[in-house]
Parts: C-alpha cells; structure tokens; sequence
C-alpha cells in the first residue's frame, strides 16, 4: 500500500491510523509539527468516522498545525 498520495495503491483499502483499528479510513487528519518540520512538510494519519476526533484532537491539543479532508480530496489535488 502507499500512502504517499493519500490513496491506496492497486485498490487496497486505507486502514485507520488509530491504534488497534482496522477499520477502512474515509478521512485524512493532516499535521505538521513545527518545532521539528519545514512549513511545507506535511504529515497523514488516516482516520474512520470513529477515530476523526480523537486523532485531531490528540494532535490539536499538541499545539500542532491540523486540519482535516476527505480521504479522496487529497488525491485529486
């Protein structure tokens, strides 16, 4: 699988970035953190409807940059 362009190669699945999860992800939680990465680097987790929140809040209450995009936008920018 590659994630390098939020998408999955060769039709596989995206599974959640939640520990323990092995549900298919339908969101991208992008972050950075800025004490240790140039502006325009960026990091994915993949996230379910269930783990959404609390993987942006995990990193939100950090102090770090995040937003979060439909798995498939992503792929089309």
């Amino acid at each position: 699988m590659s994630l390098a362009a939020g998408m999955p190669a060769s039709g596989d699945a995206v599974v959640c970035s939640r520990a323990g999860c092995r549900a298919e992800a339908v969101w991208q939680v992008v972050w950075r953190n800025p004490r240790i990465h140039a502006p325009e680097r960026r990091k994915i987790w993949s996230a379910c409807d269930e783990h959404r929140a609390f993987l942006r809040d995990y990193l939100a209450a950090r102090d770090f940059p995040v937003s979060v995009e439909p798995l498939a936008e992503r792929a089309s920018s």
